[in-house]
């Protein structure tokens, strides 16, 4: 499922922005053409991705990179048409963002939250199977039993902006080295990063072997290979600090303050060594840094701003 980040005029949309509240295990209800064929559940929170091939010329207008999260369909034998039970479910709609309308018809936009009682009661127009498939578990309890297709979908990205790199003649193979080495925090934009910041910014540690040097404006998302060479682009993270920066579990505010994505797994983030409800505070950046913190923060940190 691939939504565009903003309107035309990069104009903030709630049910784009719904995206980004996706957990793994939510179930999903596909509604296409008057009914419901199909009920999915998230495989992955949100996660930012190019706009897929297969959207051709639709969203001419969006911007080339958007949220992504994976799910896993299953087409249903039953096949309910929403307006056919409004006596039913018209009471249970919510006032705001309603996916349906009074009528049953669908509203025209991506992504809405449904309240647990409207899920049920179409769950249950649905019937045993699908019923069967929410009680069994058979989703929400192993969201990851496949690969996370969240790293395969980002290495894949990556691989395509690399190949770019090697075929852009413009570079001699020094650049282009410095550049490949670059995505993965290592080669000259870790020597342009240490020569700025001498310790991970969450955890302290200062041994340089513990550290990867991370990209507050992802590799991928660099307009210019500058920006993938720029020193101020980066921090020092414990790989384990940097897979969650990487993903837009964690971000940092302009005067250093420690964010939390609303999606990110408490336990798990507890575990890795942050305390979730306790402020944190980083340290001062330069301004180069909190400019490039600012596109993380808008751009791959997962929290809507509704």
């Amino acid at each position: 499922m691939w939504s565009p980040k903003r309107s035309k005029g990069d104009r903030r949309n709630p049910f784009y922005e719904f995206m980004l509240g996706v957990q793994p295990g939510d179930i999903v209800f596909s509604f296409a053409g008057t009914v419901i064929p199909a009920i999915g559940a998230a495989q992955s929170t949100a996660y930012e991705f190019p706009k897929p091939i297969e959207f051709g010329a639709s969203g001419k207008n969006w911007e080339r990179v958007g949220w992504k999260v994976a799910i896993r369909y299953f087409d249903m034998s039953n096949i309910v048409r929403p307006a056919d039970h409004m006596n039913v479910l018209r009471p249970l709609l919510p006032e705001k963002y309603s996916p349906l309308q009074s009528s049953g018809r669908g509203k025209e936009f991506y992504l809405t939250t449904v309240p647990a009682s409207l899920a049920q009661a179409l769950i249950g127009l649905i019937g045993r199977e699908a019923k069967s498939l929410v009680d069994a578990n058979q989703v929400a309890d192993r969201p990851f039993e496949q690969q996370d297709q969240a790293t395969q979908d980002l290495d894949e990205w990556e691989d395509r902006v690399a190949g770019q790199i090697e075929e852009d003649e413009t570079l001699d193979s020094t650049e282009k080295q410095a550049l490949i080495k670059a995505r993965r925090g290592q080669g000259r934009f870790r020597k342009n990063v240490r020569a700025i910041e001498s310790r991970c910014r969450v955890t302290g540690v200062d041994r340089i072997e513990h550290l990867v040097a991370s990209h507050c404006k992802p590799w991928r998302d660099c307009e210019t290979n500058q920006e993938r060479l720029d020193g101020e682009n980066g921090l020092l993270l414990t790989p384990t600090m940097d897979h969650l920066f990487d993903r837009g579990y964690i971000s940092f505010g302009g005067k250093g303050e420690l964010l939390i994505s609303p999606v990110a797994h408490t336990v798990s983030i507890e575990r890795m060594g942050i305390e979730v409800g306790t402020r944190t505070n980083v340290g001062s950046f330069s301004e180069g840094q909190r400019q490039y913190l600012e596109f993380h923060r808008d751009e791959v940190f997962l929290e809507a701003r509704r």
